[in-house]
């Protein structure tokens, strides 16, 4: 999934539906016959070729060149089996999301805010059609009586629409783009979503098989990050993704993939993602990777963290990396584990947080990296190791990157194992703790 931003000035233009270019070679009444031709291609059953569309057109007494044939013929290809007007914004390598909240409201992100498009649907109809088709594309039942889906369509798009009147007005429908190409780390860094000298520390801790979570609100990158940091991982190591929705990508020799399975019409045959991390500790994993934990699966996720199973990661939904013990705390309970046992395990299981935001620019960052600590009580608090310091603006973008903080050493520690931080360490401001990683230490003595 692309979030880069790339240079550039100035608003580039928008690119129109499918349907509304056929339109205007066809002339003023080109949605009118648009709707015909249609109608009789339905009737007869006909695929909608070039000549049986030149067909039905000289039926309704129309003669048009090639090209109009030929838009006519995009035009309902494209609703038949493509995306409709949205296909040519889906194939824009920039955007990450497709958004339609009414016929003639048609958002995209491009990594820098939401900006309204000019493609338009005929009517409220047309957007239900088509979101009724691809939810029959990804094997998903859409009607009056399940209003709403949330699927992946056979291209790894994932797809949430809900139909009226749970949603007032018109069928809202959500779209975002799954990139089948993970981002390298150096695109990162030249994209500012990691902070000079940042790539080191991560490289760090992915050679000292640190355990993490990578934690952030919805659309800050958490899944491109982790996608770009699994294709570090060491090329002998076997890594098993357990996802409710296959959305990882990395650049990886040997990755073995689990998707989870919602029920078929009859209500059986559910595969739970927490079926999915019971079977990935039978395969053999070097790292588990939980795509999304979101449920009764981190139980299982961070008990298999503490047999044996070093250096596996996930993603978790939070505001902050200081809400994280709490968000796992709350999602713990959901499979009756209760408070001090979640906290042992996690005290046991995990070492850093890694978490991302997103700025009102639409730029994603990483903002803290937070190493874990007990308090007096026994319980799991983060604390900041390395906190991003800088601005949004790009005339001062050099001063951007990290600082350390209070648990910065331990950090260090934990990383002993593997490379340390090394000279592109992060800047030391007045009172932070200085001095370089010591070596032999236990990452969990640390």
């Amino acid at each position: 999934m692309s979030f880069l931003e790339f240079s550039g000035t100035g608003s580039r233009p928008e690119t129109a539906g499918r349907e509304e270019r056929a339109g205007h070679r066809i002339g003023g009444s080109g949605a009118n016959l648009l709707d015909v031709v249609r109608r009789s291609l339905a009737e007869s059953g006909a695929e909608p070729t070039p000549a049986r569309v030149a067909a039905a057109l000289r039926a309704q007494g129309r003669l048009l060149g090639d090209s109009a044939v030929l838009g006519v013929v995009e035009a309902l290809r494209s609703e038949l089996v493509g995306a409709g007007p949205l296909e040519a914004l889906l194939a824009d390598p920039e955007v990450t999301d497709v958004l339609v909240t009414a016929p003639d409201q048609v958002w995209v992100d491009r990594g820098r805010g939401l900006e309204r498009t000019r493609v338009r649907f005929p009517d409220a109809a047309a957007v239900r059609r088509l979101a009724q088709r691809l939810a029959t594309s990804a094997g998903r039942r859409l009607d009056d009586a399940r209003p709403w889906v949330d699927a992946r369509l056979p291209d790894g798009t994932r797809l949430h629409a809900v139909l009226p009147p749970v949603a007032v007005g018109s069928t809202c429908l959500s779209l975002r783009v799954v990139r089948h190409r993970a981002f390298g780390l150096g695109e990162l860094v030249a994209a500012g979503t990691v902070p000079p000298g940042g790539e080191r520390l991560l490289r760090a801790m992915l050679d000292a098989r640190l355990s993490f979570m990578i934690s952030g609100g919805t659309g800050s990158g958490k899944t491109t990050l982790l996608s770009t940091l699994l294709g570090l991982v060491g090329p002998a190591e076997r890594i098993v993704l357990a996802e409710d929705s296959a959305e990882l990508r990395p650049d990886h020799p040997h990755v073995v993939r689990l998707e989870a399975r919602p029920a078929n019409q009859e209500g059986v045959g559910r595969v739970e993602l927490r079926d999915l991390v019971r079977q990935a500790l039978r395969m053999r994993p070097d790292r588990l990777v939980v795509g999304e934990v979101r449920g009764a699966e981190v139980t299982d996720l961070l008990a298999a963290l503490n047999t044996g199973h070093e250096g596996g990661c996930g993603t978790v939904h939070a505001n902050a990396a200081d809400d994280v013990p709490a968000r796992l705390e709350a999602l713990g309970t959901t499979a009756g584990l209760d408070r001090a046992a979640l906290h042992s395990q996690l005290a046991a299981a995990l070492d850093v947080v890694v978490h991302l935001v997103r700025g009102r620019s639409g730029k994603r960052r990483i903002a803290q990296i937070h190493v874990l600590e007990r308090d007096r009580n026994g319980l799991v608090t983060t604390v900041p190791a390395a906190v991003w310091q800088g601005t949004e603006n790009p005339a001062v973008r050099r001063s951007a990157g990290f600082v350390k903080e209070r648990g910065w050493e331990r950090l260090e520690l934990l990383c002993a194992r593997g490379a340390p931080p090394g000279p592109a360490e992060p800047r030391t401001r007045p009172g932070d703790i200085a001095g370089g990683p010591r070596s032999g230490t236990s990452r969990r003595s640390a």
